[in-house]
């Protein structure tokens, strides 16, 4: 089972929050590091899972559309995390390493996850 590697969209690529990420060893990169700000939701989809990574964004709505959209076309992704702005830094890795531990990034495929389902007790 191979770990979670992540794309972080333009909405949620705070440097702190990346630089976080790779501190612990997480495979990690942003919208703004592939030069894909400004590219649609689906595109940033597509490009995600081109590369095996799991998208994590702050946009509930569209993602929640698009990832429907997908199930629905018989398509594929290699995941979706959603997460709320609302979370420190600090809450938003905690979470993802309890995502991290649990998940594996064939868990992932075609699903759609709240970051807040990982908070710590």
């Amino acid at each position: 089972m191979s770990e979670i590697r992540l794309l972080i969209d333009e909405d949620a690529m705070d440097h702190r929050f990346v630089g976080a990420l790779r501190a612990r060893g997480v495979d990690v990169t942003t919208a703004g590091e592939l030069s894909t700000t400004g590219f649609s939701d689906e595109e940033q989809l597509i490009i995600a899972t081109q590369q095996q990574r799991v998208f994590y964004t702050f946009n509930v709505g569209d993602f929640c559309q698009l990832h429907s959209l997908y199930i629905t076309e018989k398509r594929t992704h290699s995941g979706i995390i959603i997460s709320s702005q609302d979370y420190s830094i600090g809450e938003q890795m905690r979470q993802v390493l309890n995502l991290m531990a649990t998940k594996s990034a064939q868990d992932m495929e075609n699903q759609l996850v709240f970051l807040s389902a990982y908070l710590a007790d």
